[in-house]
């Protein structure tokens, strides 16, 4: 029995009935040797993502691609319409699982979809390859004098007692537009109540609101922002190991791991079937590397330094419980409230 809520389902159905053409942030074609091209709509960015298409396109070189990077909510709002793609990539975990639910993927079955862990996986709809927690980057200048904070709790107290240093220099995701923020948001904050804490403490310094971890990075980077809070690890660990990382620190709280799975699916309108299974096989094979590698994007099991804290969220119907629209509306309110406060 499909787990859904009859509002839910009138939500989805208003987004994808809706006309808007999708809102692409990149796209990059290459060309096969063969007729058959290979569509791929995605979350990832395809200087992060690039490594792996080359490297598939390799072993099979008479597949072309054409990859398109989008919003999460976009990427959900163009598969739930319809739109025609043969795989579909996305960092929102609880979107990717609502159009597998709904039936909007279609069943793949292979022995590396076989050899997934029950929890990377759901009913051979939908695969995770990746396991990437999110982080909070700094400004090792900004906090300059200051103890590196360790648990939640640790930058509550740093951000009470130093508002004039960090007052509009607070970056986090506008959760309203960005679908992986909410996810980061929802789950947060059904595991500690430190979440609505810092909010509250963030929402008194005028934070900064981004659609993205790539911008949040860059503007700490650029030293517009002190603190980057829920980025992507993985996108992080990029940034740290160019030059431009200079000055910049990761900080991966104690208290608690907040893990998304990258997920993959293909969606019922795919037309290059055979084609998608063999990239979503590729993908599962070296998300299950056992050492991280070249790549940036980290394996799906987790290092030893994560080990004792590594929880993922987990793939499954909790994760529509937040996306039913009375659930939503009223977390989105509550956040309004801690996050957007009016100056004394």
């Amino acid at each position: 029995m499909r787990v859904i809520h009859f509002a839910a389902s009138l939500i989805l159905a208003l987004w994808a009935n809706a006309s808007a053409a999708l809102e692409v942030e990149e796209q990059r074609t290459y060309p096969g040797t063969g007729p058959t091209t290979l569509r791929i709509l995605s979350t990832a960015d395809l200087d992060v993502f690039e490594p792996f298409l080359l490297s598939f396109q390799a072993s099979v070189p008479e597949i072309g691609i054409d990859y398109t990077v989008s919003s999460s909510a976009e990427v959900f709002r163009a598969v739930a319409a319809g739109e025609a793609f043969d795989v579909v990539i996305s960092s929102a975990m609880d979107l990717q699982f609502r159009l597998a639910n709904d039936g909007f993927a279609q069943s793949f079955v292979s022995d590396a979809t076989e050899a997934l862990p029950d929890w990377a996986k759901w009913r051979n709809l939908i695969f995770a390859f990746t396991s990437e927690p999110a982080v909070a980057v700094i400004s090792t200048r900004a906090f300059a004098g200051l103890p590196v904070p360790r648990t939640r709790q640790d930058l509550i107290s740093i951000l009470r007692e130093n508002p004039e240093r960090f007052a509009g220099t607070i970056g986090t995701y506008d959760v309203r537009s960005s679908g992986l923020g909410y996810l980061f948001a929802t789950q947060e904050a059904r595991i500690s109540d430190a979440y609505w804490r810092l909010s509250e403490v963030m929402g008194r310094l005028d934070p900064q609101l981004y659609c993205c971890s790539a911008q949040m990075i860059d503007d700490v980077s650029s030293g517009q922002l002190a603190l980057a809070y829920n980025v992507l690890g993985s996108y992080a660990g990029q940034r740290l190991a160019g030059p431009e990382g200079e000055g910049l620190q990761i900080i991966l709280f104690e208290d608690f791991d907040n893990v998304m799975l990258r997920t993959a699916l293909i969606p019922n309108t795919a037309t290059a079937v055979t084609e998608a299974g063999a990239f979503v096989d590729a993908l599962l094979e070296v998300g299950n590397r056992t050492e991280k590698g070249e790549w940036v994007l980290p394996p799906l099991a987790p290092s030893s330094a994560q080990e004792l804290s590594f929880g993922p969220i987990r793939l499954g119907p909790t994760l529509l419980v937040y996306l039913d629209p009375l659930n939503r509306r009223a977390f989105l309110e509550s956040w309004q409230s801690a996050i957007e406060q009016t100056p004394d």
